[in-house]
């Protein structure tokens, strides 16, 4: 059972989504959180959020999900927002190789340097621990899929990061995906309090003075399909 309304909750965890920009990182959370699409979105200027409450193995688990613009003009101020947080979701675009390769399209070989590059960055902003999950975006789009699905089982191996390809537009695989990394969350939290009980002071996290003035005076934002 999901309720997107409680205000009440036993756990709280916060998720940043990072990747380029264009990969669509804004409609994969409103796809979760809100269970919509569309297929122009205002690419996203610095950041943004959104709530929603889960039932994880019979405890309410409450996630708050930052949408982090992925330009590289706004890297300073979204890199902040890896701080306290639980979990990251990389995301990457299954039909456009490029963003993986970092280079030519006609690369000889798929090396995942922008997905590197992002974890790397994980790996300096957030805390030591942070659960990892890699999402390829657009899986409704098969015929036009230009990064090669074994290819990154190979990279999700050899990292040891859980792999899923869903797909915001349609909808699937966007539930489990979620679901999956907040399951994962809880027990690591569980295994630290073994007595079950519930966070002891839960946090309240707030959209500050500073991501507010980043979304008042930035011109030039574009529309981007983020299917």
């Amino acid at each position: 059972m999901v309720s997107r309304a409680s205000k009440d909750y036993d756990y709280l965890f916060k998720l940043v989504l990072v990747g380029d920009s264009g990969v669509g990182k804004s409609c994969v959370l409103l796809r979760f959180a809100d269970d919509t699409f569309t297929d122009s979105y205002i690419t996203t200027i610095g950041v943004d959020f959104r709530f929603r409450t889960i039932e994880v193995g019979g405890r309410r688990v409450k996630l708050q999900i930052w949408d982090t613009a992925g330009q590289e003009r706004f890297r300073t101020i979204t890199s902040a927002y890896y701080r306290g947080a639980d979990g990251i979701v990389v995301v990457y675009d299954i039909t456009d190789k490029v963003r993986l390769l970092g280079g030519r399209r006609d690369s000889p070989q798929l090396s995942f340097e922008h997905v590197e590059a992002w974890l790397a960055e994980v790996d300096k902003f957030a805390p030591e621990g942070t659960h990892r999950l890699l999402i390829g975006n657009k899986c409704d789009q098969g015929p036009s899929r230009d990064v090669d699905a074994s290819d990154v089982e190979v990279f999700s191996r050899k990292t040891g990061i859980p792999h899923v390809e869903i797909s915001a537009k349609t909808g699937t695989n966007v539930e489990d995906a979620f679901v999956s990394l907040a399951t994962r969350l809880l027990a690591d939290r569980l295994q630290r309090q073994p007595d079950g009980g519930q966070d002891s002071a839960p946090q309240t996290i707030s959209l500050n003075d500073r991501v507010k003035s980043v979304f008042g005076g930035i011109p030039g934002f574009d529309k981007a399909c983020c299917a």
